[in-house]
């Protein structure tokens, strides 16, 4: 099997856990680390549009920072000047991250993108997600029984973070056992990466290790013995160019670690947000009938995922001069809250209609798991209602949130 960790002589950018500061002018100085943006990045959002709405940092690298829903958009589907090589927000290596470990089809142009995403649709299409819905429900309903039953409990940890996990091992056919090591995973690389580029490589090393033996194992069974999964179904792939094992790793390691991370910060902080608005937790009590554009209201206004572009070549964009090598930082959440595109873009309204938000990205990459995302949001939210009592936070100050490429409540202690 080929090791997809990187080469050994593949630099680290030491500038990566820098210390730089506090932000002085967040129009050509920000910083989606910081502290401030993590928890009210709306409140920058709001000050970019006014001031900057396609700011520049040079922190790190030089990035870029588009706010408007229309400047996301024109970018996403400029698959020429703005490229997929490397999506990571904040990048650790001294090289684009397609070139080193690619997370197909993700981190992919034209042409591999095409094949590479056909592949793996009709494992998230609506049989897909019809077969996993009772089972979603059936582990909502066993967390609520085994974490809710003396009054309070942690929405976000002891609920939102485990559902996705055991629904993506159990569509991909890996131990549900394993739960612990890969929610670790996810928090060393997504969560903490930024700031221990060390642990990041470790459990990138871990999962190798993990998933060649799975591998290996699935490949050892005659065809026909093997269970009906998606690893199966990327092994046995027939595929319009061969595909090689650093292809299928990333792929798996893309449906595990995206898989997990997204949902948890959506089902959290939507569970969230009816903790925070008692108004909006009665009127879902009152009339389930909304949960379905609750969930598209929740998904807009916390989008949970920020993407990055690599810039393909000097280029200028909306005035803006961008060079070869430049970043783009695919702000989906802010331009869910653009007020040119979205009546009232700063409030909550779980009855909104017009809504085409793009929590799930746009373009080509637009995310091939939504309807599978969707559906763990509405049942794990609509169970939640119907389980627990009326709740609020036990303690606002015990909230705590992670940003960087994927940001959401990670505390969320309630009582009832």
């Amino acid at each position: 099997m080929t090791d997809t960790t990187p080469e050994a002589g593949v630099h680290f950018r030491t500038d990566v856990v820098q210390d730089y500061g506090p932000v002085g002018d967040w129009a050509t100085d920000f910083d989606i680390l910081d502290e401030d943006y993590v928890v009210h990045p709306e409140r920058r959002w709001d000050e970019q549009r006014e001031r900057c709405p396609i700011a520049l940092t040079q922190r790190r690298q030089r990035t870029w920072l588009p706010v408007r829903y229309e400047d996301l958009s024109e970018i996403a589907h400029d698959v020429e000047r703005f490229s997929s090589r490397d999506i990571t927000v904040v990048s650790p290596f001294d090289q684009p991250l397609n070139d080193l470990m690619p997370v197909p089809p993700i981190s992919s142009d034209p042409p591999v993108h095409t094949w590479a995403r056909r592949l793996l649709l009709p494992a998230f299409g609506p049989s897909a997600v019809e077969q996993m819905t009772p089972i979603t429900r059936a582990l909502s309903i066993k967390l609520i029984e085994e974490h809710f039953s003396d009054g309070g409990g942690d929405a976000a940890a002891d609920y939102a973070r485990h559902i996705p996990v055991r629904i993506i091992a159990q569509m991909l056919g890996i131990p549900l056992e394993d739960e612990d090591k890969f929610t670790g995973w996810v928090v060393r690389t997504l969560q903490n990466g930024f700031q221990n580029i060390d642990g990041a490589m470790d459990a990138l090393g871990e999962m190798t290790m993990y998933f060649s033996g799975k591998i290996a194992e699935r490949r050892a069974m005659p065809q026909g013995s093997r269970p009906d999964d998606v690893l199966t179904m990327l092994i046995e792939a027939e595929t319009e160019e061969p595909m090689s094992d650093s292809h299928l790793f990333g792929s798996v390691f893309l449906l595990l670690i995206a898989g997990i991370d997204t949902t948890w910060s959506a089902i959290g902080s939507s569970l969230w947000h009816l903790a925070t608005h008692p108004e909006d937790q009665q009127r879902l009590r009152d009339n389930p009938a909304l949960m379905p554009s609750a969930v598209e209201e929740f998904l807009r206004v916390y989008s949970p995922v920020t993407m990055a572009r690599y810039v393909t070549q000097d280029t200028e964009f909306q005035g803006c001069p961008m060079r070869e090598g430049d970043k783009i930082l695919m702000a989906f959440p802010a331009g869910n809250q653009d007020p040119e595109m979205f009546e009232d873009a700063d409030q909550v309204r779980i009855d909104r209609q017009k809504n085409r938000h793009f929590a799930f990205g746009a373009g080509i990459h637009r995310c091939l798991g939504s309807n599978l995302a969707r559906m763990e949001m509405k049942v794990a939210v609509e169970t939640f209602l119907e389980r627990v009592p009326t709740f609020e936070l036990a303690d606002p100050a015990a909230v705590t949130w992670t940003g960087g490429q994927v940001r959401g409540p990670r505390c969320v202690p309630i009582r009832y």
